[in-house]
């Protein structure tokens, strides 16, 4: 059972998605406007917040952007919009996962235990503190914490997850399909646009781009592999 905070302004969704994840077990919390849901967020701390973003009093995405500042609570979008470039936003902004309007009660339930298995998982179970290291590159997993060369990197949920995922297969080519499956959680498919925008940002905090690799390399038509730079790449 989760403890979860329902974010969404529609009289006729709100209570349905209440007594539809009551009925499965979690501890539903609701309200109907974003910053209601943020002063609740903070106060309560539930396991996860399921947003909306047509709220009437502010922008989802920036509900989103405040939510992150001061929490890591795992969060899905629920939007009526489906174009990638809000799609992306969402992501980029720190967004978990996403469920597009009209949707399921049964749909919202699997998307939340895929978050929350995730999420779980990378936690790590029973206190133990798993460290991932390729080359100056390391990650403890159960801390959620990555640095290169001893510098802690800024990562967003989503950029740590991806990182880890590549970290723990060094040297192996890992398909954009495997990244939206394993990563986001889509095992209907996504957009290739999502994952080549996160690596993006990615390579950027790992101070490279894609013309000139240091851990992130893209093999054209298959994935993207990282490795350790070999003894003659640049410091």
């Amino acid at each position: 059972m989760a403890q979860v905070l329902v974010i969404e302004d529609d009289p006729r969704i709100r209570p349905l998605l209440v007594r539809a994840l009551s009925e499965r077990g979690h501890a539903v919390d609701s309200v109907s406007r974003g910053l209601d849901g943020l002063q609740r967020a903070v106060d309560t701390r539930p396991d996860l917040v399921l947003l909306d973003l047509g709220l009437p009093d502010l922008d989802g995405v920036q509900l989103l952007s405040m939510l992150r500042a001061v929490s890591d609570v795992p969060v899905i979008v629920a939007t009526a919009r489906d174009d990638d470039a809000t799609l992306v936003r969402c992501l980029d902004g720190g967004a978990d996962d996403y469920v597009t309007k009209p949707f399921t009660p049964v749909q919202v339930e699997a998307r939340i235990r895929a978050v929350l298995r995730r999420m779980d998982g990378a936690r790590g179970r029973g206190g133990a503190r798993t460290v991932v290291e390729v080359g100056g590159l390391r990650l403890d997993v159960a801390g959620r914490r990555a640095s290169l060369d001893d510098v802690e990197l800024e990562l967003s949920p989503r950029e740590f997850d991806l990182l880890r995922h590549l970290a723990e297969r060094p040297d192996e080519v890992v398909t954009k399909r495997e990244l939206l499956v394993e990563v986001w959680q889509q095992p209907w498919g996504g957009s290739d646009k999502t994952v080549d925008v996160h690596l993006s940002w990615l390579r950027r905090k790992l101070g490279e781009n894609a013309a000139a690799p240091r851990y992130l390399h893209t093999v054209r038509g298959v994935g993207v592999r990282l490795s350790a730079p070999g003894p003659d790449a640049d410091a």
